[in-house]
């Protein structure tokens, strides 16, 4: 779909539901026009319409009766968020004043209704955003922590366009000299000498490849932490989401297998997002079930295994009253072994237990969900788990998104292969193929080459005002 940024754009910038202020912001060249049709500004307001002021007055409807009284700004090309004329009414933020007032600007027949994204696409078609910086602001909006905002405010500062762009260079030149070999064959004009034409290559991978890692190491952070609940029917994988969370969510049942699909939740923990999921209970091998194991539960042990295969911990939920759990060949046992470090064992209903339930698995925390004892331990120990899986980023660590990594990936198998074909001797035009190849991915990243599918495809992600 072409895509033309030559009308004026609305929409709520603010998200739904009340609040003191909500935004209606406007881009293009009738923002002025608008404002002018719509803002009455007050008696205390002196002199002209400033740009980058706010102005305090009264928000007209097309009939001239006051919708609200609120402020009004205006930032005129090119020094603005989208390069454009930019106009913003501020009001108070109820639903029903922002939709009367988005409706009134969309009125005057002047201005259509923004897509998602559509102020960060024009940001970023008019040179004020790279790419990576306007993915940037819509990661630092969706950020689930503070460690996740960083992360994405790093990248708003343009700092890893700045480092692709460093890496682009390098391969830019690499490529003029195989181009100088192919242009003049008569003058046996060479491409770097072997060595250093193998050791730019080496620096530019090993960049890429560290760029990639990041992505990967930082997932927790950036998209929380899988923490899944397993056990046997009845341990109380339930009461212990409902005293985690602190309040009642999962079903809680003295009938054994009452939750036959997985619940999922949030809870922050130390400052990590933590996606919380309670699953169904594991049975004993061969175990008899009254009226057989029915389709919903079979499907929902199934889905609890695949969860569990990909979670960064899980919980094994242990009844501390009974023995089943330690012995040699129980579910608990063969879970233990597929996991490893990934599993920690949460001895549970402690209060109506025994001490010496320990005994069988001593490296367990024991905890009481019905009272509450051993929670706080707990949180400490799941939270140390999950960092000392993946520490928390540090400031200034560039770290690319999906789409970032995936480029990357692609561009270091062309760079692994060009290494490959220049150790094997090959002419300068075909390293030159591969060259090209590396530098394109490169540029995509960064928005220095894309199209408009792909542009489609990134902005509608956004929300709708940004």
């Amino acid at each position: 779909m072409s895509y033309s940024g030559d009308d004026t754009i609305a929409a709520i910038a603010t998200p739904p539901g009340q609040g003191g202020v909500g935004v209606v912001r406007l881009s293009g060249s009738h923002c002025r026009e608008v404002l002018a049709r719509m803002f009455r500004p007050s008696a205390r307001a002196t002199g002209e319409f400033l740009p980058r002021h706010l102005h305090h007055g009264h928000v007209l409807d097309a009939h001239g009766r006051v919708l609200d009284e609120g402020l009004a700004v205006f930032f005129p090309a090119p020094r603005s968020f989208t390069g454009e004329d930019v106009a913003e009414l501020h009001c108070h933020g109820g639903g029903a004043i922002l939709r009367a007032v988005l409706e009134t600007v969309l009125a005057t027949g002047l201005v259509r209704p923004a897509s998602a994204g559509e102020f960060s696409r024009r940001a970023f078609l008019h040179g004020k955003l790279d790419l990576t910086q306007a993915e940037a602001v819509a990661e630092a909006i969706a950020a689930p922590t503070t460690a996740a905002a960083q992360l994405a405010q790093d990248r708003l500062s343009g700092a890893l366009s700045r480092r692709i762009d460093s890496l682009r260079l390098i391969l830019e030149s690499l490529k003029r000299d195989c181009c100088l070999a192919v242009d003049f064959p008569e003058d046996e004009v060479e491409c770097l000498p072997p060595d250093a034409f193998q050791a730019q290559v080496a620096e530019v991978r090993e960049a890429v490849a560290g760029l990639a890692a990041q992505h990967r190491r930082t997932r927790v952070w950036r998209e929380g932490a899988l923490v899944v609940l397993a056990g046997r029917v009845n341990a109380g994988k339930s009461s212990l989401l409902n005293a985690l969370l602190g309040r009642q969510r999962a079903i809680v049942s003295e009938v054994p297998g009452t939750t036959r699909d997985y619940l999922e939740e949030s809870l922050l923990l130390a400052g990590m997002a933590v996606r919380l999921v309670d699953t169904a209970g594991l049975r004993d091998q061969g175990e008899i079930v009254p009226g057989g194991l029915d389709g919903a539960e079979a499907q929902g042990i199934a889905r609890s295994r695949e969860l569990m295969d990909g979670a960064d911990l899980v919980l094994l939920v242990v009844d501390a009253r009974s023995d089943a759990a330690a012995q040699p060949h129980s579910p608990e046992r063969a879970l233990l072994a597929r996991l490893h470090d990934r599993a920690l064992v949460v001895l549970n209903k402690m209060d109506v237990a025994a001490a010496s339930a320990l005994a069988a698995f001593p490296d367990a925390v024991p905890v009481s969900a019905a009272t509450g004892q051993g929670l706080d331990s707990l949180a400490t120990i799941m939270a140390d788990r999950l960092a000392a899986a993946a520490p928390e980023p540090r400031p200034g660590e560039l770290t690319p998104n999906l789409r970032q990594t995936m480029l990357l990936e692609q561009a270091d198998a062309e760079l692994a292969a060009l290494a490959a074909e220049h150790a094997a001797g090959m002419p300068c035009d075909i390293l030159t193929v591969r060259l090209d190849a590396a530098v394109a991915l490169l540029a995509e990243l960064t928005g220095a080459i894309t199209s408009a599918a792909i542009l489609d495809q990134i902005f509608s992600s956004f929300c709708i005002g940004k």
